[in-house]
């Protein structure tokens, strides 16, 4: 009998290219809001397919590439169709070239992802996962509609798209899914997914965004001060460096004749 587990975690990756072409349509339409929402309904299953796959042992070498290919859709090409369509078109070349870098950056993070796969799958992420960056581009989609009505502030999302580029391409260091309930961490990690579901459930539309954008700023918060703390070992070490050379500069061996 042939083996059908592998459908399982398929059937979730299908949905996710599913939404995200839709998402894409939606753009095309003048229907950014929608677009938002299919956005975030990608991301929701592209969140499923990678647990049922463990689940049901039926990760793949082929799931691996289909999967990176439903997300450049979802995740790369629709969020940057969005703001062009709506806020980048507005700069003309130089708006084409903000969406275009977004979504290079988005692939090279996929492909940098498959041959890292083996290790991605620790406790980080090396680099902002592109999901993450699509998500919360289309949050704020959803953010700005709920309180504004319209897609506003034209420079933060530039901003956002510029940043959330460089970090794709990063080795910023995120963190991953968590593996159980032994450490500290992964109890901190499942008690703050408990807490983001209690407040998305209650008002998507204004949570969503926050949530998203403070796990982009703690990553970058968390690289900031392992820069500043290796830069403390540094000087530590190398004062350190100095004052044995100078000691051992000065030192003299005592004079080990004898007076008969």
């Amino acid at each position: 009998m042939a083996n059908i587990r592998p459908i399982f975690p398929g059937v979730f990756t299908m949905g996710n290219l599913l939404f995200g072409f839709l998402a894409v349509l939606s753009a095309f339409d003048g229907e950014a809001l929608q677009a938002a929402w299919f956005v975030l309904v990608a991301a929701f299953l592209d969140g499923l397919d990678g647990t049922v796959a463990r689940i049901s042992k039926a990760s793949s070498k082929i799931g691996i590439e289909l999967d990176s290919l439903a997300d450049l859709m979802s995740f790369g090409l629709a969020p940057a169709l969005i703001f062009y369509s709506f806020k980048l078109f507005e700069f003309g070349k130089w708006g084409f070239v903000i969406g275009f870098i977004y979504v290079m950056c988005g692939a090279f993070r996929l492909a940098r992802f498959n041959v890292q796969v083996k290790s991605e799958e620790k406790r980080y992420f090396t680099g902002l996962p592109i999901p993450m960056a699509g998500s919360t581009l289309a949050a704020y989609t959803i953010f700005c509609y709920q309180i504004w009505g319209e897609l506003r502030s034209t420079e933060l999302v530039i901003t956002m798209m510029v940043v959330f580029s460089a970090l794709m391409v990063s080795t910023v260091e995120y963190e991953g899914k968590p593996r159980g309930f032994r450490t500290l961490s992964d109890r901190v990690k499942w008690l703050t997914i408990f807490a983001s579901s209690i407040l998305v459930i209650v008002e998507p539309r204004l949570t969503i965004f926050p949530i998203c954008a403070g796990y982009i700023a703690f990553g970058i918060g968390r690289e900031i001060y392992r820069l500043f703390k290796s830069g403390q070992v540094a000087r530590i070490a190398q004062k350190e460096i100095r004052f044995r050379s100078r000691i051992k500069d000065e030192w003299k061996p005592p004079d080990m004749k004898y007076k008969e």
